[in-house]
């Protein structure tokens, strides 16, 4: 009687040295997850260095995009003096809306920034810088606001083309076309002794020639406005296509946050003060007349 060693008869698959299949990865060499010298990823590594080379083009596309703003469509201004007070304090920053007006005409009551170049100083002077570096990051503070503009004012607009602007009438108070404005509103008010500033000081009687605006700050008695300028060419008034765009909101600092809208006396005062008005009263009478001619003759 035969027997193996082990007790049992030798397999084919043994004899000839083969065994079981082993598992092989798939994963083929070099891939993505693979890890790179030092360690790290080489997807990783190649992603960091893509990012620094992109960077420089990513900056330059949003200085771009924010000076295609600043230029069309909002632009930031820095209030260096205290003529606007206490509406706008020195140091804020008001945002422009700079294309308000060519939707609508600029109302009384606005807040606008127009540029005085050749028609009015500056009200605060500045030393030109002479490094050329210098001058560049003061054109780009200038440009985004947080630098001031030596040319740029803010200003309210009191009158518009063809209002009779008057002070003062018996009770002190500037009037256009005969209606005089409540303006203790925004008018300047001492915070220590709470004395308010009067309407004006100076007295004037101007009819706003076509094309120009009749602008005063709020702080009158600090404010160098058209009443300060009516020796010059415009009377004091400034021309509508210097004028800038809208001050709509200040946006700095934060604890003083907060919209410009326009005064109630100038919304109350509407139809008053709308030199249009004789039109207006002319048509209304014109319209009867003309539906009755209209109706006889049928």
């Amino acid at each position: 009687m035969h027997s193996s060693s082990d007790g049992a008869a030798p397999r084919e698959e043994d004899l000839d040295g083969s065994g079981p299949e082993e598992e092989t990865s798939e994963r083929p060499s070099g891939g993505a997850d693979e890890e790179a010298e030092g360690g790290e990823p080489a997807g990783k590594k190649k992603k960091k260095g893509s990012f620094w080379k992109e960077l420089p083009v990513l900056i330059v596309v949003a200085v771009a995009l924010a000076l295609v703003v600043k230029s069309f469509v909002v632009q930031a201004f820095y209030i260096p003096s205290g003529s606007m007070q206490n509406t706008l304090e020195i140091g804020d920053r008001v945002l422009v809306n700079k294309i308000v007006y060519h939707t609508r005409d600029i109302k009384r009551g606005d807040i606008v920034v127009f540029n005085g170049m050749d028609s009015w100083d500056p009200e605060v002077t500045y030393t030109e810088p002479k490094n050329p570096v210098t001058r560049f990051f003061r054109w780009v503070g200038g440009a985004f606001g947080v630098a001031p503009g030596e040319k740029d004012y803010i200003k309210r607009v009191i009158a518009i083309p063809g209002d009779r602007v008057k002070c003062c009438d018996a009770q002190g108070r500037v009037t256009v076309n005969g209606v005089a404005l409540d303006e203790r509103s925004y008018l300047y008010t001492d915070p220590v002794t709470h004395e308010q500033n009067k309407p004006s000081d100076q007295k004037f009687d101007v009819t706003v020639k076509p094309g120009t605006l009749w602008v005063m700050g709020d702080h009158r008695e600090l404010s160098a406005d058209s009443r300060a300028h009516q020796e010059d060419p415009g009377g004091g008034a400034i021309p509508e296509d210097r004028v800038i765009g809208r001050a709509f909101v200040v946006v700095w600092p934060f604890n003083r946050v907060k919209t410009l809208p326009i005064p109630h006396t100038f919304t109350q005062a509407a139809g008053g003060l709308a030199p249009a008005t004789p039109f207006a009263l002319g048509l209304l009478i014109a319209t009867p007349a003309f539906w009755l001619r209209r109706r006889f003759r049928r």
